[in-house]
């Protein structure tokens, strides 16, 4: 590692950093969804235990090669093999895809926190979720909110890694565990919610299947910030004397309970107010109709639904602060930019290409990819394609190529006990390579389940 690269402060900063990038919307709208789709209580199980292998073995690897190069994706893979040089660059790619359009996203949320300031909830809520139809088609307005929430995300990485990426998330990860907690508790007062609570936590195995496993093995991958150069990244910037086993530990744990916390808020809500018909909506349809619905009609619902909101924003900002970083950092290591240059270059490539995700829904509605708007071809490009494609092929790496003794190295050079080290080759020589084959194939629509 060079001498004037970039660090974090200590371990509680890279783990609430990290942490702040795997929460994300994914664990605020697709977890709860899937949970409720698939079983809910044994959903919940087949994902701890998954947490625990397959997540732990795919996110220990990164950050170890991250802290062991001392670099960014591609100079980090380039390090570990010339041969895999160019699986830096298609890692990078996906941050380079997913930055703008998840973006976007996150101008709707800023929107819906403005909606709820002034007094619109009901507005919001009515005619089945037509407000949001409006809102997304018109031609100007999400344009507006998407500038602002990037503009937000952007002025964290000027900052730095320690005074920005790292400070932002010591203050919101925090502020973001407690709103949680506050509108979870408060969920579960209401009438009909526990029921919600028993379909969501008590296992039923007559609800097993191979699309349990699948579905929140895809789950956890996404969730975890895994493939998209992240981690490498953030695992370069860790000092040397930090445990590795510890803060993937702790990393595991902040995204699983946050995960877990988004289900209590939303499953317990749903069943107490539409039952269990009204856990069939994911993503935007839950998120900014179904929700909004729901608050209209709970006492309080104004102040619960801006206080969801801004937990959203909060996990939303961790999330594409680490995707705007991590492509930063690439251009400072590539291009030998400083930090505010390589800022300006991604903000603004950022801004062009999130244009079309953002009127696809609008006055480009017209124009479609494979089908699809710009917004969920590019999600579909990134998630379902690309990032397998890069942990399988990491895994390929690490454990057919150069040894496994690379990662485990790097994790016990403090003389640090690796307890599940034998967990861990076995995970990326075998079990890892098939899940995430079979994530693949699902993705793209090959294999049904």
């Amino acid at each position: 590692m060079s001498n004037n690269r970039s660090s974090f402060s200590g371990r509680i900063g890279f783990v609430l950093a990290a942490a702040g990038s795997a929460v994300g919307l994914g664990n605020l709208w697709r977890f709860p969804y899937l949970a409720a789709s698939h079983g809910g209580g044994i959903f919940i199980l087949c994902y701890i235990i998954l947490a625990l292998t397959f997540g732990f073995a795919l996110m220990t690897t990164e950050i170890a090669i991250g802290r062991k190069t001392g670099l960014s994706c591609i100079g980090a893979y380039q390090a570990l093999s010339r041969k895999f040089t160019f699986l830096g660059y298609v890692a990078w790619l996906v941050p380079i895809i997913i930055l703008p359009y998840y973006s976007v996203i996150g101008g709707w949320v800023c929107k819906y926190i403005s909606v709820y300031l002034t007094g619109q909830a009901q507005a919001a809520a009515a005619d089945g979720g037509a407000f949001f139809g409006t809102f997304i088609s018109s031609p100007g307005e999400p344009l507006g909110w998407f500038c602002l929430f990037l503009a937000l995300t952007s002025v964290a990485v000027l900052l730095g890694v320690e005074k920005g990426v790292e400070k932002v998330s010591k203050w919101m990860m925090p502020i973001l565990i407690v709103l949680i907690i506050g509108i979870c508790a408060y969920a579960l007062t209401m009438d009909g919610a526990l029921e919600g609570l028993k379909y969501y936590l008590v296992p039923d195995f007559s609800k097993f299947s191979l699309s349990t496993i699948t579905a929140a093995m895809g789950q956890l991958f996404y969730s975890m910030s895994l493939a998209m150069g992240i981690m490498v990244t953030y695992g370069s910037y860790t000092r040397k004397d930090i445990s590795l086993v510890k803060s993937v530990n702790q990393i595991e744990l902040f995204d699983t309970g946050v995960a877990m916390l988004a289900g209590l808020v939303i499953i317990p809500t749903v069943f107490a107010f539409q039952g269990e018909a009204g856990l069939s909506a994911a993503g935007p349809g839950l998120m900014f109709q179904s929700l909004p619905m729901i608050f209209a009609e709970m006492p309080g619902g104004q102040f619960v639904g801006l206080a969801f909101f801004v937990l959203v924003l909060l996990a939303a900002l961790t999330s594409s602060i680490s995707l705007m970083e991590t492509i930063v950092s690439m251009f400072m290591d590539k291009l030998k930019l400083g930090r505010r240059a390589a800022g300006v270059l991604v903000l603004a490539v950022s801004l062009v290409m999130g244009i079309p995700s953002s009127l696809g829904n609008g006055v480009w509605s017209h124009i479609t990819l494979l089908g699809r708007d710009f917004l969920s071809f590019f999600d579909f490009v990134s998630n379902n394609i690309i990032m397998p494609v890069v942990a399988l092929l990491t895994c390929i790496l690490i454990g057919w190529v150069i040894g496994t003794k690379t990662v485990t190295d790097e994790v016990t050079r403090n003389g640090e006990a690796f307890g599940r080290k034998r967990l861990y080759e076995i995970m990326i020589k075998y079990f890892a390579p098939v899940f995430l084959i079979v994530i693949l194939l699902e993705g793209i629509g090959v294999l049904k389940v």
